[in-house]
């Protein structure tokens, strides 16, 4: 087919978010959790046009928050994490043109009932591009996937490899048409993504690439942190992949109303000449500053800006989760710019 994704560092010609929607994830916490959204959404307009999917009839709120340098589209959807129902896009290498892959979509191995406008996203998404669409055969969501847009695919057993997802699929099935679909020629699977993730441990919260040789791990020193020994097994099949680690910080266990939080600083999304990454304040406020810290030393070149994003935790996400790239044509043979 001829396809490839770009790395998430590469030129954007734009980012899509969607609008949260209110269910029984948010319950009183909705207007919250959309006032982060616009935050981020604003943030990220600094950078990069952004592109708000709204549902009908909730077109002046979102433009009210998130102002006017953030455009507004109309699609109905039943929740807001686009990365994981919006479609990937890919370049056809041999004529430089975009193409959208709609993965299919079941709500995370069918964890919530209400799917069906989720389904349909990706196929609107590539209809307002103008850009042919791809039907994929697998169930999918982005945000279980990394590439460092040279030769390999990373990922989680956990998920991907999950029987609510694609049970018939071997896993050496499974990385062919990965391979086939997004130009790679390996898929790296990590054992696990971080402890408590609904998502059955989405790679986006635990390891990301840097540029095409590095992996960002977080870390933590505590043998009791329940994130310990699944942070020690990716960091070990990252290094037998022959890739360079560099680190940054994992949050303590912190509990809401009882309940863990997911929290993690690798969650962050790249945008042009910036990175947009979360920050959890009250008393994690001295590990944002060190998270912060420790990305803006590894991309020098790149303003790193750090938005309060508790607010979205708590739906199960974050930055990453809620945001979806679309490269800019052509794409350059950027490596990325991480310090070594």
């Amino acid at each position: 087919m001829n396809l490839k994704m770009p790395p998430e560092w590469a030129e954007h010609q734009r980012m899509f978010m969607e609008w949260p929607v209110p269910d029984d994830v948010w319950l009183a916490n909705i207007g919250l959790a959309r006032e982060a959204f616009a935050a981020v959404a604003r943030a990220i307009a600094r950078f990069e046009p952004v592109t708000m999917i709204v549902n009908p009839g909730e077109e002046a709120e979102a433009g009210a928050l998130c102002g006017s340098s953030v455009d507004i589209l109309t699609i109905p959807h039943d929740d807001c994490w686009v990365r994981d129902n919006g479609c990937t896009v890919v370049v056809r290498e041999e004529g430089a043109s975009l193409q959208g892959i709609h993965w299919r979509f079941n709500a995370w191995g069918g964890k919530y009932p209400n799917q069906s406008l989720d389904a349909q996203v990706a196929s609107f998404m590539c209809s307002n591009l103008g850009i042919p669409e791809y039907i994929a055969s697998i169930v999918l969501e982005g945000g279980s996937i990394h590439t460092n847009g040279r030769d390999t695919l990373l990922t989680t057993a956990e998920c991907l490899l999950n029987i609510n997802r694609n049970p018939k699929w071997s896993r050496e099935k499974l990385s062919s048409y990965l391979c086939t679909m997004l130009g790679v020629s390996r898929v790296v699977y990590l054992p696990f993504g971080l402890a408590g993730d609904e998502t059955d441990g989405h790679v986006d919260n635990i390891a990301c690439f840097l540029d095409e040789d590095t992996v960002l791990l977080p870390y933590t020193d505590d043998p009791a942190d329940r994130n310990y020994e699944r942070i020690q097994a990716a960091r070990q099949t990252v290094r037998d992949a022959g890739f360079t680690i560099r680190d940054i910080v994992q949050p303590p266990l912190t509990l809401e109303d009882g309940q863990p939080l997911t929290l993690s600083y690798v969650n962050f999304v790249f945008v042009n000449r910036g990175i947009i990454m979360p920050g959890f304040g009250g008393d994690l406020s001295a590990y944002d500053a060190q998270a912060k810290a420790q990305l803006s030393s590894y991309f020098p070149d790149r303003e790193v800006v750090q938005v309060m994003t508790r607010d979205i935790i708590r739906g199960g996400g974050n930055i990453h989760c809620i945001t979806q790239q679309v490269p800019a044509l052509p794409i350059s043979s950027a490596k990325g710019s991480c310090i070594k």
